[in-house]
């Protein structure tokens, strides 16, 4: 007797939560595929709607206070490995891989963190002073050329190094540095002519 067995079910696509939708993807990989040419632009670009797509990512995955960090870093790997991209595979299951690394490194990250117990009398720091600053930073900021503003951000406020602001703005090394020398001559300037600093 012939004992039937019933079909093996496919293979369930990929949740959309853990890979961007296809038509985002076969674009995300039109772009990195240019990108890996030296189109500048097409690589700007993508990282600008990769980045949308990792915050949602981690946003559902981390602490809020960890996110920012992860999307850092995701960012990075991207870039390191971006010629290990292959567009004969699906750009969202490549960045997926990437993203899940990056999200397991984080958790490892948090587990290892020593916690200290929070004690009645802690006290609060008073951040005026710190929102101000940064409030007339972002306008004396929104002054410069973009260009300008744009690397001196990563560099100076974020820690990026010249080669990675490089990486992330499309700029060449020597134009990031250029544009951080004439980005803080021209805010040295605005204020001194806006405070009165002699």
């Amino acid at each position: 007797m012939l004992v039937k067995f019933p079909p093996r079910p496919k293979a369930r696509a990929a949740s959309p939560q853990h890979n961007p939708a296809p038509t985002a993807q076969d674009e995300w990989g039109r772009l990195m595929v240019a990108a890996q040419g030296g189109n500048g632009g097409a690589y700007r670009r993508l990282l600008n709607e990769v980045t949308a797509w990792l915050r949602r990512y981690f946003q559902r995955r981390l602490p809020h206070g960890e996110v920012d960090d992860a999307i850092q870093e995701t960012l990075l790997a991207i870039h390191r490995r971006r010629h290990t991209y292959d567009p004969r595979y699906p750009f969202g299951s490549w960045l997926a891989a990437i993203a899940k690394r990056k999200w397991i490194d984080q958790l490892r990250a948090l587990e290892r963190r020593p916690t200290e117990d929070l004690t009645s009398d802690l006290s609060v720091a008073d951040h005026e002073a710190g929102i101000t600053s940064a409030s007339v930073l972002a306008s004396l900021l929104e002054e410069l050329r973009p260009a300008q503003a744009q690397v001196i951000h990563l560099v100076k406020l974020q820690g990026y190094s010249i080669e990675e602001a490089s990486a992330e703005t499309g700029q060449s090394v020597s134009a990031v540095k250029v544009n951080i020398h004439r980005g803080l001559a021209r805010l040295t300037t605005i204020i001194e002519k806006k405070y009165d600093v002699a």
